[in-house]
């Protein structure tokens, strides 16, 4: 334990109340997902969330171990009462909280269904065609970071 995390525990200790997932359901997970010019979900009771991020997938309930998770280009899968919604995310952050709460606040985000296979397809080969011929190493870096996020489209894509 670092220096930082003992003075906080000696001014104020840490009381923290977990219970099984199948307990914690009850009480429910609580949603807001943004990007910077929309709120697409704002505190609303969801059962489940799946997330792409950068240390692995993983999959959300109420009663989390609280955590920060940075989003990899991906999914998020929001799974209500009765639907489940797939956005595509380039990236952003997941904060899940002691009380139940999780903030997904993402760069862009949007629905899986919106995109069509064939133009992914299309820019995916126009990406990789520029990853190989760049001339500098600036726009090999930008063509491959272009590639890598049109992979995992591409791939979000066919698993709908």
């Amino acid at each position: 334990m670092n220096f930082l995390a003992r003075s906080v525990r000696a001014v104020r200790p840490v009381r923290m109340v977990r219970s099984y997932a199948t307990e914690a359901a009850s009480a429910g997970l609580r949603l807001t997902f943004a990007v910077p010019h929309q709120t697409i979900f704002k505190d609303v009771s969801v059962t489940q969330v799946n997330i792409a991020a950068v240390s692995g997938d993983m999959g959300i309930l109420a009663s989390h171990v609280p955590s920060i998770e940075q989003l990899r280009p991906g999914v998020v899968e929001v799974i209500e009462a009765t639907t489940t919604k797939k956005f595509f995310v380039s990236g952003g952050f997941a904060t899940m909280n002691p009380d139940s709460t999780l903030n997904i606040n993402a760069v862009e985000a949007f629905p899986v269904e919106e995109f069509s296979a064939e133009t992914v397809r299309h820019n995916l080969a126009e990406a990789q065609r520029l990853s190989n011929s760049a001339a500098t190493e600036e726009e090999k870096l930008a063509a491959k970071i272009e590639v890598e996020v049109l992979e995992s489209l591409q791939a979000a894509i066919l698993a709908k």
